[in-house]
């Protein structure tokens, strides 16, 4: 996937203080405008979206992403059974390894365990909860933010050092693009997701009545611990078959096995307001997940009650698991090559 960027753009933007660490650490907040009015605010714990907000043809602007109002929501809702993750950066592995080891170069890794047996989202300490570093931002007709955190060798036992640079952009197509590049002193695994929870209607709202299509007719088939068999299931005139508009389920929480080629991913379409979101990536899944049971233990934005149908993930990212699964797509990254990963989500008001 090839994004071309305006190299013309004046340097202005809004920095914040978003509040401080147990540790006394500072966590700032940034807020990026494109030229359509289109705002994204992004702070440095976990290189975490909390407000996106799109311009409509009404001349309303709507808030698509849940989120906290608080660094201490953030931090607390980390402590929950259930993380949600909201609108963080997930690393270094997206999804679950299953018993919390694979095997790298003929030797045996085992991973510090978070979801049962299972390693989740990174860990215990993932890269969601990480002070990231800005490296650059720039606003103009284009916005944009890069990020860095560099996890050291071992760091909930992965090896290799591992740098990432992460980067937002705001395009003058009312696109929200994301890309990830990582580079590591050793061999390693890396999979790297974006977990906003996204509600068309404003995060007061239901997804219930939006209207959800993937792009595929294949998933990942799971065990009843959400961990992949390495079978592929044929979806069509299934429960989750989504191949044509349906309203979003009220609980789903699978990976889709992406084999189109520059199509799109997935949409959401909210007939309510018009605003539709079309998902862009090039990577193998994207991992579609609505009904977390975390909710209502920790106050959303504007002291909103969230609940499980508050909003609905679109993580694009290598399979759950792929490391200990010959035939998936391999999440290798080798010393002195370089991860990539580009998505987009692309919002058009009608």
């Amino acid at each position: 996937m090839e994004i071309k960027r305006n190299s013309q753009i004046k340097t202005t933007y809004t920095k914040d203080l978003f509040g401080l660490m147990p540790d006394g650490e500072e966590v700032y907040s940034y807020e990026l405008t494109n030229k359509n009015g289109m705002k994204l605010r992004v702070i440095t714990y976990g290189a975490t979206v909390t407000e996106l907000k799109m311009p409509l043809k009404s001349g309303e602007i709507v808030d698509v992403v849940l989120g906290f109002d608080t660094l201490e929501s953030y931090i607390q809702s980390f402590s929950l059974v259930s993380p949600p993750y909201m609108g963080a950066t997930v690393g270094r592995y997206a999804g679950r390894i299953h018993n919390s080891t694979f095997s790298l170069n003929g030797k045996k890794i085992l991973l510090n365990k978070n979801n049962n047996d299972n390693s989740l989202h990174g860990g215990i300490t993932g890269f969601s909860q990480k002070i990231w570093t800005v490296k650059e931002v720039q606003s103009g007709k284009e916005s944009v933010i890069t990020l860095s955190y560099t996890s050291p060798a071992e760091e909930e036992n992965y090896p290799g050092e591992l740098t990432v640079e992460l980067t937002y952009t705001l395009s003058e197509e009312n696109e929200l693009i994301i890309q990830y590049s990582a580079k590591t002193t050793e061999d390693t695994v890396v999979n790297l997701t974006h977990h906003s929870y996204f509600n068309l209607d404003g995060h007061l709202s239901s997804v219930t009545d939006q209207e959800l299509i993937v792009n595929t007719r294949q998933m990942l088939e799971t065990t009843s611990e959400n961990i992949p068999t390495g079978r592929f299931l044929e979806i069509e005139n299934t429960d989750f078959d989504f191949f044509t508009p349906k309203k979003c389920p009220s609980k789903i929480d699978n990976t889709f096995a992406l084999d189109k080629k520059d199509e799109f991913a997935a949409s959401l379409f909210n007939k309510n307001n018009n605003l539709k979101m079309t998902v862009y990536t090039d990577q193998p899944g994207v991992h579609i997940y609505v009904g977390g049971n975390c909710f209502n233990a920790v106050k959303g934005k504007e002291n909103a009650d969230y609940h499980s149908l508050s909003g609905i993930c679109f993580e694009t990212q290598n399979f759950p698991d792929a490391p200990n699964h010959e035939h998936f797509p391999s999440a290798v990254l080798k010393k002195g090559e370089k991860y990539s990963h580009n998505t987009i989500y692309k919002f058009q008001s009608f």
